[in-house]
């Protein structure tokens, strides 16, 4: 399995040991655009891993703070209430880069930013750039690719 982010289609794919496709989805990632610098607010290039899967058997709407479930069930009445809140929901998978000096390691360390592929409110959810750096997508579509994606699952984030 392998996972590939187009920064420039807004678009995840999963594929198989063999190239296939065997699942697409519309993501949004940084209004920013892309960068790996800690503070940029941007979504970082170049090859990742899933290092960590959190949120499984969490009812989806789950809302998240600092990686763990709140307890909460986010609703669009939550959403009304804190309308510049990034909501992290339902599942997260935490990236790490695997090239040291680009994606790794420093001031340009994926996983110590906290980049996450994560859930967002659906009624919210646009294919555009909007995120502070991480890959927003749709609840539902999130649980299946979190479902499918093992640890250490190989990443690539490309512009185009």
């Amino acid at each position: 399995m392998r996972i590939r982010i187009s920064l420039g289609e807004q678009r995840i794919e999963l594929m198989d040991n063999y190239g296939n496709c065997i699942g697409a989805w519309p993501v949004s990632t940084a209004a920013n655009g892309a960068g790996e610098t800690c503070g940029s607010c941007q979504t970082p290039r170049g090859q990742h891993i899933v290092r960590a899967k959190i949120g499984q058997d969490q009812p989806l709407n789950t809302v998240f703070v600092g990686r763990r479930p709140t307890g909460e069930i986010y609703s669009p009445e939550m959403g009304e209430l804190e309308p510049e809140r990034d909501w992290i929901l339902s599942r997260i998978l935490w990236l790490s880069g695997t090239e040291p000096g680009f994606n790794r390691l420093g001031e340009r360390d994926s996983m110590r930013r906290y980049i996450y592929i994560h859930g967002t409110p659906d009624e919210r959810f646009e294919r555009a750039p909007q995120s502070h750096g991480c890959i927003r997508m749709r609840n539902a579509d999130l649980a299946e690719l979190f479902d499918l994606t093992p640890v250490y699952t190989p990443v690539e984030i490309v512009e185009s």
